[in-house]
């Protein structure tokens, strides 16, 4: 079976045994991909808070016990090694990238699981949009903003927003779609002349890949669940668990699932 085409659980299986490295854009489609965020127990409420106030940019899909690994949306999942790649911050540093992070996720350490625009890409395909970090098989293009987020206890981010880019046409067309997708980030928070937002060279994502933008098309941003990572690694943690991005972790729920109606 194509990649596109196969289920949540055995895409996480080629992960866990190794075989599947790369971003997961276009895998699995129809399932619900998120993006992953550990910290210590005593974090975790002002985290939370963060996410309840920023819902755009960090919708939680599933918040876990202190210490548990297998989330309630994907059971039988290990989120220690069930993602293609993980970063480990240390004192609000990026230290090291990761395969699995069996030995050093803890006890102590609260996992939360927050949408991902991944998951409307495929109703975009379906609608005869073209995605294009997807046609061209690279990660998508995510850009750090300067519109800052709503700060709770340590945590402050500025927005991050990802780009996919369309005619104007299409991207009134995906408007309509992915407005009822309100748990993977629901409608574009942004159209048009990127500097209106801070990005200065649309050229040059903050992660991800620069895709080529045709003639006649324009950017397209929605909000961007890397937003959580920034504000996880804001302040000094000891130690902080996060996806690499566009390196999500695939659940069990559908896409159909997360819409409003």
């Amino acid at each position: 079976m194509t990649p596109e085409n196969i289920t949540a659980a055995q895409l996480r299986g080629r992960i866990r045994a190794a075989e599947w490295r790369k971003p997961t854009s276009g895998a699995a489609r129809g399932f619900v991909q998120a993006n992953l965020v550990m910290l210590p127990q005593q974090e975790a409420f002002d985290f939370l808070l963060f996410c309840v106030r920023n819902p755009k940019p960090c919708p939680i899909l599933d918040v876990l016990e202190a210490g548990v690994y297998e989330p309630k949306i994907a059971p039988g999942a290990d989120l220690r090694q069930d993602l293609p790649l993980y970063r480990i911050y240390r004192n609000g540093k990026l230290t090291e990238e990761v395969e699995a992070v069996t030995d050093t996720f803890s006890k102590d350490m609260v996992s939360f699981l927050l949408g991902c625009s991944f998951s409307f890409e495929n109703a975009l395909q379906s609608a005869g949009i073209p995605v294009r970090n997807i046609t061209e098989g690279k990660n998508v293009s995510m850009y750090i903003t300067k519109r800052a987020c709503t700060p709770a206890g340590p945590f402050s981010a500025p927005l991050v927003v990802s780009m996919r880019p369309m005619t104007p046409e299409q991207a009134v067309r995906a408007v309509q779609i992915t407005t009822r997708f309100h748990l993977t980030h629901g409608a574009p928070v942004h159209i048009g002349d990127p500097s209106q937002i801070g990005i200065e060279d649309i050229d040059r994502p903050d992660f991800g890949h620069p895709v080529a933008i045709e003639p006649g098309e324009v950017p397209v941003f929605w909000a961007c669940g890397v937003t959580s990572t920034l504000a996880a690694t804001s302040t000094s943690l000891p130690l902080v668990i996060t996806h690499a991005p566009g390196h999500m972790f695939v659940s069990d729920l559908k896409d159909e699932d997360m819409t409003l109606f």
